[in-house]
Formats: C-alpha cells, sequence, structure tokens
C-alpha cells in the first residue's frame, strides 16, 4: 500500500533542522540552519528580527538571502507566514497543524491558540462558492496583558520598545 504522508509531513516528526531541509528537498545551508533554529525560539519574529538574529550568528547576511531563507522554507512548509493586517509578516515553525493566533492590537504581540472547534478547516463558510474548503485562518485581536496594564493609547509600542520586543 502506498504511503499517504508527505516529505512535509515526514519533516514536522523530525527535530534536526537538517534532516527536516533534506526532507522537503532543500540543500542544507548555514543561512537556512540559522534561520530554523532562531525561529524555533523565537515564534511570530518578522523578517527583519530573524534577520538582525542570523546576522548576529553567522556574520554578514544578506536581508534578501534571509527572505529568499524565509520564502523557500515557507514555500514547503517548513515555516508558516503570518500576516496580520496593519502589521509586518511573522513567521514561525508551527506549520501544518491547525492552530491559529492572537494578535494585540496596540503592540501587535503574537500567541497561538489551538483550535477550539476541531479537525482542519474546523469552521465552514456559510457559502462556499463552490471552492473546496481546506483550511481556515483565524486571528483573534485584542490587547495583550502588557497593553493593557500600561493603557497604552492604540498603536503606541512604547512599553515593548523599552523592553526591546517592538
Amino acid at each position: 500500500m502506498a504511503s499517504t504522508t508527505s516529505p512535509r509531513d515526514h519533516a514536522d516528526r523530525v527535530p534536526d533542522p537538517r534532516q527536516r531541509l533534506r526532507a522537503v528537498g532543500l540543500r542544507v545551508t548555514a543561512p537556512r540552519l540559522a534561520v530554523l533554529d532562531w525561529l524555533a525560539g523565537h515564534p511570530h519574529a518578522t523578517a527583519d528580527e530573524v534577520a538582525t538574529a542570523v546576522r548576529q550568528r553567522l556574520g554578514t547576511v544578506s536581508t534578501q538571502a534571509v527572505y529568499d531563507v524565509l520564502n523557500a522554507c515557507t514555500r514547503v512548509g517548513l515555516l508558516r507566514r503570518i500576516e496580520p493586517a496593519g502589521h509586518p509578516a511573522r513567521f514561525e515553525t508551527r506549520a501544518g497543524d491547525n492552530h491559529h493566533h492572537l494578535v494585540c492590537r496596540q503592540c501587535g504581540r503574537t500567541e497561538d491558540v489551538d483550535c477550539v472547534v476541531g479537525a482542519r478547516p474546523c469552521l465552514d463558510p456559510s457559502d462556499t462558492a463552490g471552492f473546496e474548503v481546506d483550511e481556515a485562518e483565524v486571528l483573534f485581536w485584542g490587547l495583550c496583558p502588557d497593553c493593557r496594564s500600561t493603557g497604552a493609547a492604540p498603536g503606541s509600542h512604547a512599553h515593548h520598545e523599552e523592553e526591546g520586543r517592538a
């Protein structure tokens, strides 16, 4: 019987970034390893945050090279790109499952939240217009605890900039 798992499914179960890259047919390079390793510990990072961290680790790496890695890894499913309206795109290594996100309206802090309804797509539209729906991407918007406690004005990033998290 033929296997119904894809190389991408196998890559999800392999913790070693080298093996994950090989499992989806990507060459193992220092920038790819640095990006995957850093994002594993810093989910929901922007491309600029990733580029800064990769440069600290490897030295000279162009911003374009980091964008290329992010795009290649997203294309093959090793990374997930999240694009909350009004905020820069963010990347995470938690890809392939059916989770959603909480996003702070003020500072952009983003947190994972497991699907509350069940299996993919977990929500059904009232009219599919002929589409075969296989996923629902849900963003929950609100104020994070830090923004609520400081009473910062909408769009203010002051308390996170002080902490180096803006």
